[in-house]
């Protein structure tokens, strides 16, 4: 199986931009080459053990989200067709056909935009100790799981390395502007709401996802990847039931399985068993067909 999974891309005669804890990104001038590898992280760390389709699967999944949501608002993708990158990359086609997107190059702003519409993960964490989420607050009584009255904003830093930290809109606010910050909430949750209703439909509940957003012509767009499994979690609608974590596509099947090891979650990592990067690779495939209707080429 090893030999399904790219981990690493080296392409010496392109500045590389940035390598992140999935993406290579590599600077073409007045555009990005965004490569998505089949790395995968948990609790900030980079495993060792990739994990086969993973990236094809963020790149098509980005990609029909793109097309999506292009009536709410712009995005960055130019192409993820390798025949129509710069012929200087067409040698690299093995390693960019079905993984790789060619996008604007843009002003990032410097936060993510997190949107709730389920009470999980670390805003769960957050509302037991404080009865709300970024300094908004929540019902009293909720569950775990439990689906909020209104899908809520919930901004934190942006972090190459290391962990996002939850923020205020005050505090986003005085980063980038009143008018900016407002902006950013409205759009991130349009966007949530439409893609969502759109998943429901599919079987799927989208709990919370991810955004980031850049500056192109005095715009903003969305950049990035677009409600994957690695920016949202994804939970199946047919075995929903407050008051537990709930089964999902997205890593937390990784995630669940090293809370059973003996490992004090820095690095080195351990490697992944071939059975559990198995049934990854089969739930990353299965968000992507349920959301598209479609087979990954």
């Amino acid at each position: 199986m090893a030999s399904n999974v790219l981990l690493k891309t080296e392409f010496k005669e392109f500045k590389l931009f940035r390598r992140g804890k999935v993406r290579d990104v590599y600077d073409l001038g007045d555009k990005l080459l965004i490569v998505s590898t089949d790395r995968i992280s948990c609790f900030d760390v980079i495993l060792p053990s990739g994990i086969p389709f993973k990236g094809k699967v963020l790149t098509s999944i980005s990609a029909f989200w793109f097309d999506f949501i292009k009536d709410v608002i712009g995005h960055h993708l130019i192409t993820t067709d390798v025949e129509e990158y710069p012929v200087e990359l067409k040698k690299y086609k093995q390693d960019l056909a079905g993984r790789s997107m060619l996008v604007l190059k843009t002003r990032p702003l410097p936060v993510e935009c997190v949107v709730r519409g389920y009470l999980s993960g670390s805003g769960w964490k957050e509302y037991k100790q404080k009865q709300s989420i970024c300094s908004i607050s929540l019902p009293a009584g909720l569950k775990e799981s439990d689906k909020l009255e209104q899908p809520i904003f919930t901004p934190s830093t942006k972090a190459d390395v290391g962990h996002d930290e939850n923020v205020s809109q005050s505090y986003i606010e005085e980063l980038i502007g009143l008018d900016m910050a407002k902006e950013l909430k409205d759009i991130s949750i349009r966007v949530y709401k439409k893609a969502g209703d759109y998943a429901l439909q599919k079987g799927i509940i989208i709990a919370d996802t991810k955004f980031e957003f850049g500056i192109y012509n005095g715009r903003i767009i969305i950049i990035d990847e677009a409600l994957t499994p690695d920016s949202s979690r994804f939970w199946p609608l047919d075995g929903y039931m407050p008051g537990r974590p709930q089964p999902s596509f997205d890593k937390q099947f990784v995630r669940d399985y090293l809370e059973t090891l003996d490992w004090d979650k820095t690095t080195p990592a351990p490697d992944l068993p071939e059975e559990i990067i198995a049934k990854t690779t089969e739930k990353y495939l299965e968000a992507y067909r349920k959301l598209t209707g479609k087979e990954l080429k």
